[in-house]
């Protein structure tokens, strides 16, 4: 079949491009087309391709659908180009986003010395809450090595700046700072914590870590390695919300905002809650519209809420 692709940026001197394929609208596939635009135009690689009919419907790869599955029925047809851009793999980008307060927790608390202009002893509740944060992001460093596996394999990279301020600032520079400077130092008032409240923030802190786990673990069995399959998810957590992974990582938050009385953890926690709960309609959306048979009693993220 003869396939136009025309681009949607009138000024592109690589379109349009004109490819001849064997087979039929039924037979060839959309990675079969993304393959073959790359094949023409080396710079044009699959991630950066996005191809949409006429009527502006995205012809989405690796789900091994053919033209026609998108209403394609001719044997000469014009499909519309636009370059994505430079992109960055989602696996690397979470590397970099979460590397950045491994970088800053550790600078301000064992330099305090440095940043405050002052020497002085950490309290428990500082102590604590640095191994807190140390751990979970490690934790997350982890997961994104070998628990996730990925819906989409890239995004932009210009977009990489944009998420890692949200972590590298918020939960890196602006929340290390503040919580362990001489304000919070061992003997002062601010810092004043029992010994209930520490080790009752950490066992919430806890449980809900190794909760946010097992959601991950359930997601990743879901998807057989190497695929971009779906599938409704069960068991702990998911029962209640459809996106419990976000519940529970707020739960810890909350938890590190009780432990701190600092307005850094509930400024980034707040912000955080807030990027998720929207993720999480997406999400809740998505599933409702692709599964007919997805449980109506669940919510997005907040149990019997919202």
């Amino acid at each position: 079949m003869k396939i136009t692709v025309t681009s949607r940026n009138p000024n592109s001197k690589a379109f349009p491009l004109t490819l001849e394929l064997a087979g039929s609208p039924t037979t060839v596939t959309i990675d079969t087309l993304s393959d073959a635009i790359h094949k023409k135009l080396p710079k044009y690689y699959p991630d950066r391709q996005r191809v949409t009919t006429e009527d502006k419907r995205v012809l989405e790869r690796g789900k091994n659908k053919s033209l026609a599955d998108y209403g394609i029925k001719d044997e000469e047809v014009t499909l519309y180009f636009k370059d994505l851009g430079p992109q960055i793999g989602w696996r690397t980008v979470f590397l970099i986003e979460y590397f950045g307060p491994l970088i800053f927790h550790p600078l301000f608390y064992h330099l305090s010395a440095l940043f405050y202009r002052s020497t002085f002893n950490h309290s428990t509740m500082q102590t604590v809450t640095y191994y807190l944060a140390i751990l979970h992001f490690a934790k997350r460093e982890l997961e994104t090595l070998y628990i996730h596996r990925f819906s989409h394999g890239t995004m932009p990279f210009t977009n990489v700046f944009k998420n890692s301020a949200h972590y590298w600032i918020l939960s890196g520079a602006n929340l290390a700072f503040w919580v362990y400077g001489p304000w919070f130092a061992e003997g002062t008032t601010m810092s004043e914590r029992s010994e209930v409240w520490i080790w009752g923030c950490v066992a919430v802190w806890a449980w809900a870590q190794l909760s946010n786990l097992a959601t991950h673990v359930t997601l990743r069995n879901l998807r057989p390695p190497g695929t971009r399959s779906r599938a409704i998810p069960y068991g702990y957590g998911f029962d209640l919300v459809s996106c419990p992974n976000y519940f529970f990582e707020i739960v810890a938050w909350g938890a590190i905002c009780v432990l701190t009385l600092s307005w850094s953890a509930v400024l980034f926690t707040v912000v955080a809650t807030g990027q998720m709960y929207l993720w999480a309609i997406k999400k809740h959306k998505q599933y409702y519209k692709e599964f007919k048979n997805y449980p109506r009693s669940r919510k997005a993220l907040f149990p019997f809420i919202a």
